[in-house]
């Protein structure tokens, strides 16, 4: 009951745990997402000017009115394209703050929002750095989770499309031939992830160790040196005395949401 409680909160923040998955039809879509938040680039825009820059101006060229609706559709699900969503808000705090992180902020929103593509996570983060990963093994992989589920030909195009993704976000490389390669984690996506950490309910030391965490091919030293970067922009509050840590996050938890967290404890 209690894990069912703490899921609708995360539920209201942003987070996603529906049986489906943007992954089915596209991938993260990060070069869309690009474009889409330089045409409307400001984090006070309403959901519906996102609707609008993609449907009426067409600002990512698609060729038909049903592509552009169904690009914003898979956009908003990967995103939620909504100021009110503590996901995608804290998502455009750090996304022009610190350019490099693009590819990892979108990794980790989408991560967040698409069970599809968080079932894929312990995959491609057990292979090492320069080992091989194949669309076949991949497919297997998926197919393991839930025996049946897809047809053969969906299995196919969710394994290419979530391949796609962990390449954009820098954990493969290669177009025919993937290789794990490593991600670059900046401060941008350490201060993100650890705040999807805390929002999880997790505190302290363990903040450095958490599935957003793992998801930046992060050490923990070169991730305390982040978030004491961010500490020291301002982004994030870090405090560490010996082996205790405490890291906060004055600036993005809005007073709405911080009682839905009392609510759920």
């Amino acid at each position: 009951m209690k894990s069912i409680k703490i899921n609708s909160t995360l539920s209201r923040l942003g987070f996603s745990f529906e049986r489906g998955g943007a992954h089915i039809s596209r991938t993260m879509m990060l070069q869309e997402l690009r474009t889409l938040l330089t045409c409307v680039n400001r984090p006070d825009a309403e959901k519906g000017e996102y609707l609008k820059a993609i449907n009426d101006e067409n600002c990512l060229r698609k060729r038909s009115g049903r592509t552009r609706m169904l690009t914003y559709r898979h956009l908003a699900d990967l995103y939620s394209l909504d100021r009110a969503c503590l996901l995608f808000r804290n998502l455009l705090y750090f996304w022009n703050r610190d350019i490099a992180s693009q590819p990892l902020l979108a990794m980790l929103c989408a991560y967040a929002r698409d069970p599809v593509l968080r079932v894929t996570a312990p995959f491609f983060l057990s292979l090492t750095v320069g080992s091989m990963s194949t669309r076949e093994s991949l497919e297997e992989y998926i197919d393991n989770q839930e025996p049946g589920r897809f047809s053969k030909a969906t299995l196919k195009s969710t394994a290419q499309n979530i391949s796609s993704t962990w390449t954009q976000s820098g954990h493969l490389s290669g177009r025919v031939r993937k290789v794990r390669s490593r991600a670059n984690p900046t401060v941008g996506s350490v201060s993100y992830a650890l705040l999807l950490g805390y929002l999880t309910g997790v505190r302290g030391q363990a903040l450095f160790q958490t599935d957003y965490t793992k998801l930046l091919d992060c050490t923990f030293d070169k991730a305390i040196e982040l978030a004491e970067e961010a500490s020291r922009k301002g982004w994030i509050t870090f405090k560490r005395v010996g082996n205790v840590i405490e890291v906060l996050f004055p600036n993005h938890i809005n007073q709405e949401e911080m009682e839905w967290f009392r609510e759920q404890s």
